[in-house]
């Protein structure tokens, strides 16, 4: 967002998705790697709230937040076979760091590279997949596949665990890996579930259509 702003923006609705969208985007970041505490941006208020204790000991493998102005509904659901709907959320992001991060409630700039495409609980959940832009050992990348499989493979099981209660099935499903043009689309489409669902207001508010 350039400019001097009076008050702090809303994270979802008062910044920008990114330099470059669906190329380079914004993320905010509301999960570390070090937290064992599931938080996320309240959405009355943009401020970072604990949403629930994780119930098993997976820990996110990533930073974990979403693209401002983003919104899952029809579009998203459309591209992800098995998905009723969109989760009503906006967009998820994954960035990669060498660096260790160990502090939330940041933004940070993305390369998109790919993403998991998810369903929970029959909703269309993707997770993009970027790399901190200029880091120095990620930052080069271009696709999925120039990123460790191991590390994929620590993504999709966090997030097919993240919600798991012990002794009760997992209601959520990886049903594919997808490469950086894929991305895109699923970015475009979340672009344009938000400019569908929500409209600004004449004194700077957003209001839902």
């Amino acid at each position: 967002m350039s400019g001097f702003t009076q008050w702090r923006p809303h994270p979802w609705h008062g910044l920008d998705p990114g330099p470059e969208p669906p190329a380079i985007v914004t993320a905010y970041i509301e999960i570390t790697p070090f937290d064992v505490i599931k938080y996320e941006a309240d959405k009355p208020t943009g401020y970072l709230k604990v949403d629930r204790p994780q119930q098993t000991s997976s820990s996110p493998p990533s930073l974990y937040g979403f693209i401002p102005r983003t919104y899952c509904a029809e579009r998203v659901a459309a591209l992800s076979p098995g998905a009723k709907r969109g989760d009503g959320d906006p967009l998820d992001i994954c960035v990669i760091s060498e660096r260790p991060i160990d502090r939330a409630d940041i933004l940070l700039t993305a390369r998109v590279v790919g993403g998991l495409q998810m369903v929970d609980h029959g909703e269309a959940d993707d997770k993009i997949v970027g790399v901190l832009l200029k880091d120095p050992v990620w930052g080069e990348a271009k696709e999925l596949s120039d990123l460790p499989p191991a590390f994929i493979d620590r993504l999709e099981h966090y997030f097919l665990t993240y919600k798991l209660r012990p002794g009760e099935p997992s209601a959520v499903k990886i049903q594919n890996r997808f490469n950086r043009e894929a991305a895109f689309v699923v970015i475009e489409a979340a672009l344009a579930d938000y400019q569908t669902h929500f409209a600004w207001g004449g004194r700077g508010e957003i209001k839902s259509r």
